[in-house]
């Protein structure tokens, strides 16, 4: 259990022994029954009825393919619209009592897999085995050009470009970042890649990619002119950049869970160029 919620449960009177509620430092005795309430509060954005495609759950966590176009969580300039609000209808209609807590982030015009936990104890969990590298996420990406080997490490750091901007660039005053790639297929100028990421910087796999000489397709923010030109002939409204696959171990179950998205970065896309 993380000190956060242990404190947050001390400091409410939410930790119980044999159903009486004690402090941190009660003595317990061989055969007491520890209980702790993870009650989880409403959130401040409205509940949304709308489809969600459930990949795995259990009475610990939820997987689900996020698309293209969609937000993860509500700001305060949106409050509606994005996986969290649908999410939450999601355990309204199905009466469960569950917080959305994402252990796995997409960029909005990012798609694929993205991991949530149902309360705060799971959620510190899987954000221990994430901080520890024992989250193996696998991305699909569709990029215009391609490395000329086909695998490799793109070792390079990653800074934030100076304010107002929100975008970054390889930088050696950057942090350490590092992507695994796998060339799956080689069609013309086009090449579909397996991306790894070793560190987990924002918009890494998208920096890398473009700094290497082969940016993302639909990259409106890190393509060049000639990827980006050809993603409008091709009609692409986003970055053909998939969170195909994802695994780890389930931190209450022990399990090794090896789960897929049904959604991918293929060459269908492209075809029509």
């Amino acid at each position: 259990m993380s000190s956060g919620l242990m404190n947050r449960l001390k400091w409410q009177d939410k930790l119980f022994v044999n159903g009486v509620a004690r402090h941190t430092n009660y003595e317990v005795s061989v055969g007491d029954v520890i209980t702790v309430p993870l009650e989880e509060k409403e959130p401040e954005y409205p509940a949304e009825n709308g489809p969600i495609h459930i990949l795995y759950e259990d009475a610990h966590i939820l997987a689900v393919d996020k698309p293209a176009g969609m937000l993860i969580h509500p700001s305060r300039a949106c409050m509606t619209g994005t996986l969290a609000n649908r999410v939450v209808g999601y355990y309204h209609r199905s009466g469960q009592h569950c917080a959305f807590h994402p252990v796995t982030r997409l960029d909005r015009d990012t798609y694929g897999i993205v991991l949530l936990a149902k309360n705060s104890h799971v959620h510190a969990l899987l954000n221990q085995l994430h901080s520890r590298g024992k989250l193996q996420k696998t991305y699909h990406a569709l990029v215009y050009g391609g490395p000329e080997a086909d695998t490799g490490v793109i070792d390079a750091p990653i800074a934030r470009l100076p304010l107002p901007s929100l975008l970054r660039q390889v930088s050696q005053e950057g942090k350490s970042s590092r992507t695994e790639f796998t060339v799956l297929q080689r069609q013309d100028s086009f090449t579909k890649l397996a991306l790894r990421p070793i560190t987990g910087r924002t918009h890494q796999l998208r920096v890398h990619c473009a700094y290497m000489g082969f940016p993302i397709l639909g990259d409106p923010q890190y393509g060049t002119e000639i990827s980006q030109e050809i993603s409008r002939q091709l009609g692409l409204s986003s970055q053909l950049l998939c969170a195909r696959r994802l695994e780890f171990i389930h931190p209450v179950t022990g399990r090794t869970l090896c789960l897929e998205s049904e959604m991918d970065a293929d060459f269908k896309s492209v075809n029509s160029l």
